[in-house]
């Protein structure tokens, strides 16, 4: 019994390289070139991902965090008011994320109302453009 070997011929192999080639001569230079930009996308990741986060808190423990224990909460049990009534022992993140300038994110906390924001590239308070502040109350 003879058997066929099968497999990709190498013009098929050829192809593909050509193909990922001109993909990746299309889509890189797009990437690299906007960094500032792709901060901002990631912030903006960042912060929806607080603000589930604080939500599946919220629905746990019936309450927010408050500012002073601020997204620390969702990563360790808070102590001092609100104490949490039934706060998830896995915890609701993995660890307390920076923005993507390395500064942590704010957060404040009124009650039921809350907020999470970065201060974006320049790390002040107002700004455009990528120095636009990103916050969970405008996305």
């Amino acid at each position: 019994m003879v058997r066929k070997m099968t497999g990709f011929t190498l013009i098929e192999i050829m192809v593909v390289v050509v193909i990922l080639g001109i993909l990746g001569a299309l889509i890189v230079p797009n990437i690299i070139g906007r960094p500032d930009e792709a901060r901002v996308t990631a912030a903006t990741t960042d912060i929806q991902a607080i603000g589930n986060a604080l939500e599946l808190y919220r629905l746990d423990n019936g309450h927010y965090p408050s500012t002073e224990q601020g997204i620390e909460a969702l990563v360790n049990q808070p102590t001092g008011y609100p104490a949490p009534r039934r706060w998830n022992p896995d915890g609701y993140l993995k660890k307390v994320p920076v923005d993507p300038w390395g500064e942590p994110y704010r957060f404040v906390s009124e009650g039921r109302v809350m907020d999470v924001y970065s201060y974006g590239a320049d790390q002040k308070e107002g700004g455009e453009g990528v120095d636009a502040d990103i916050a969970l109350s405008e996305l």
